[in-house]
């Protein structure tokens, strides 16, 4: 990965729905190169998708709240049951797991 690549990272990090034309001229590329690196930065998995984010706000949805688990457990077998049932609540966006304090 080079300079131009970061750059169009950076770009598509801000707006995924840019125009290849105005990607490609923010970095000093023409199209089809642009749209060549684009490609191959998906292939190689360094980007994984591309979403919208919404307004909680706007949805009615503002209020964010944390939430501590203390388990007892700490496998990988936990994780994975954990995980899986985390999964089916579409309200939750994200969990961490931590250890310590």
């Amino acid at each position: 990965m080079d300079a131009l690549d970061q750059k169009i990272l950076s770009i598509l990090q801000e707006n995924a729905s840019l125009p290849i034309a105005e990607i490609a001229a923010r970095v000093g590329l023409s199209q089809t190169p642009c749209w060549k690196r684009i490609q191959k930065l998906e292939a190689a998995g360094v980007i994984t998708r591309r979403v919208a984010l919404l307004s909680p706000e706007k949805l009615g949805l503002g209020l964010c709240v944390y939430v501590s688990i203390a388990a007892g457990e700490h496998s990988e077998a936990w994780l994975d049951r954990f995980t899986q049932q985390v999964a089916k609540m579409p309200e939750v966006v994200e969990f961490h797991r931590m250890a310590g304090t």
